[in-house]
């Protein structure tokens, strides 16, 4: 090449480089939020044991703390009365320390994804008192146990109460008595002494299951119940809630001491048929309505998302004295749950990485708040 025409060659690609400088590495989204809280992800069977390998390495890159979305719920994880299942949980604490994660585990007490059997006898008959006690005191000593030490926190009790701020009328709560959550917490504490314990619920948002909340809690500690936290679930739509209630949410509860952790944050942006937090599966056809994008989200509808996400993040960084962990209840759109509730067969996109494991402008939009630092 004529040595003039490459000078001249070399001083057109420097003056553009200088014009469109080389684009930076991506932001990782717990390297971000560093100083802030602990980003965290819900890891599905596959991501678990990596056969979903676009799904872990997202989770490597961006995330420093993981939860189990099913694997150590009761049903899988104790599902007849003589038999445990640890080849998954066991699986997910291994990934979690190798790459120094917080482990959550999620949970202990709940109302579903609980066998029938563990409420029943021999013959079908619903347990006693003292039966029921027993029973959840050995599953939990068993689970806990196995990672005392290493899954550092735990949602010992999940969805305790209505959404009128009445208790659930659970099995457990039928059987036990509102103690049941003292004895859970009791047997989790005695378990780990060390591990971080949770209340977990979801639309705590809501003002009388908030104030119920709020009052459950401190009948616990009244009770010399020891409990690190409260997990605010974070289900959102678009419009619901609003920055006033989840500003108010969270000082409530960091006005008890307690440290708030945003524990299943998603955003649906699908129509609903039901209000905000019901508890039940709808039964309905499928229309284009009610499944308006099947070929992705279009531009309008990614740029409210991203302000959604950021008026969110910006509540949350406000609160950074006392939210903890803020995780994403999946890891990309394609492993949403919200893909089949509260209407089966429909393609939502409520998290920050699409279906084919690329960052959304929700993503950017959120590593934008803390550039307000």
């Amino acid at each position: 090449m004529n040595r003039k025409l490459l000078i001249f060659g070399c001083a057109v690609l420097l003056s553009v480089s200088a014009v469109f400088p080389a684009p930076q590495k991506q932001a990782t989204l717990k390297d971000a939020f560093a100083n802030d809280f602990m980003i965290g992800a819900a890891l599905n069977r596959r991501q678990i044991f990596e056969q979903d390998a676009r799904g872990a390495e997202i989770v490597r890159t961006h995330f420093n703390s993981i939860t189990p979305e099913n694997v150590l719920k009761w049903a899988l994880v104790h599902p007849e009365p003589t038999r445990y299942d640890f080849a998954a949980p066991d699986r997910m604490v291994q990934f979690g320390e190798k790459h120094g994660m917080f482990i959550v585990g999620h949970t202990l007490v709940w109302h579903r994804q609980t066998p029938d059997w563990v409420f029943e006898d021999e013959k079908k008959q619903p347990l006693d008192r003292d039966a029921l006690i027993k029973r959840m005191r050995d599953h939990i000593f068993t689970v806990v146990g196995r990672y005392k030490g290493r899954i550092k926190g735990w949602d010992v009790v999940n969805e305790a109460l209505n959404q009128d701020g009445t208790m659930r009328q659970s099995p457990w709560f039928k059987i036990i008595g509102e103690d049941y959550l003292v004895k859970a917490f009791q047997f989790a504490r005695e378990a780990d002494p060390a591990a971080q314990l949770y209340y977990n619920d979801y639309d705590l948002e809501i003002p009388a299951k908030r104030a119920a909340a709020v009052e459950l809690l401190k009948k616990l500690k009244a009770a010399g119940v020891s409990i690190d936290g409260v997990g605010l679930q974070g289900h959102s739509l678009m419009e619901w809630p609003s920055v006033a209630d989840e500003d108010a949410t969270i000082t409530a509860f960091g006005n008890l001491g307690l440290k708030v952790h945003i524990t299943e944050l998603d955003v649906d942006v699908l129509p609903r048929t039901t209000k905000p937090g019901a508890d039940y599966a709808v039964d309905v056809k499928v229309t284009p309505q009610l499944n308006p994008y099947v070929d992705g989200l279009p531009d309008a509808a990614q740029t409210a998302l991203a302000k959604r996400y950021a008026e969110l993040f910006e509540v949350y960084r406000k609160h950074r004295d006392v939210i903890e962990r803020v995780t994403f209840w999946g890891v990309a759109d394609g492993d949403s749950w919200l893909n089949n509730w509260p209407i089966g067969g429909r393609t939502n996109h409520p998290l920050l990485f699409d279906r084919s494991g690329k960052p959304k402008p929700a993503f950017t939009a959120i590593i934008n708040t803390t550039l307000s630092r």
